[in-house]
């Protein structure tokens, strides 16, 4: 519980990582930030992080730049269509993999 400035008490929360557990084993997509149209990461900065805030596994760090923690992340895609400039995309697991594999895959 908190106070706000007028003094009246309001719940404070948030979700814990990985609420779902551990999701990397079954997940279908990955998202993946590219780097040089994130806000935070382009800015060097903490700017945006709307993924961030609409993440419901809390799995996104809010750092700059972004990252996410695959072990938790279930590849819902709420990320990718909150994202205002498009620099997050979901891979499907098994492209991901082939392009790793190939020497091109990008970190997320």
């Amino acid at each position: 519980m908190g106070t706000r400035e007028c003094n009246h008490i309001c719940g404070v929360s948030s979700p814990g990582i990985g609420e779902a557990g551990r999701t990397g084993e079954w997940r279908n997509q990955r998202p993946v930030i590219d780097e040089s149209k994130c806000t935070p990461a382009r800015q060097g900065k903490p700017a945006c992080f709307l993924c961030w805030l609409y993440c419901p596994d809390a799995v996104i760090s809010r750092s700059v730049p972004p990252r996410v923690d695959l072990e938790y992340c279930k590849g819902c895609g709420i990320c990718e269509q909150v994202c205002p400039v498009k620099a997050i995309t979901m891979m499907n697991e098994e492209e991901f993999s082939s392009r790793v594999e190939r020497g091109d895959g990008r970190k997320s």
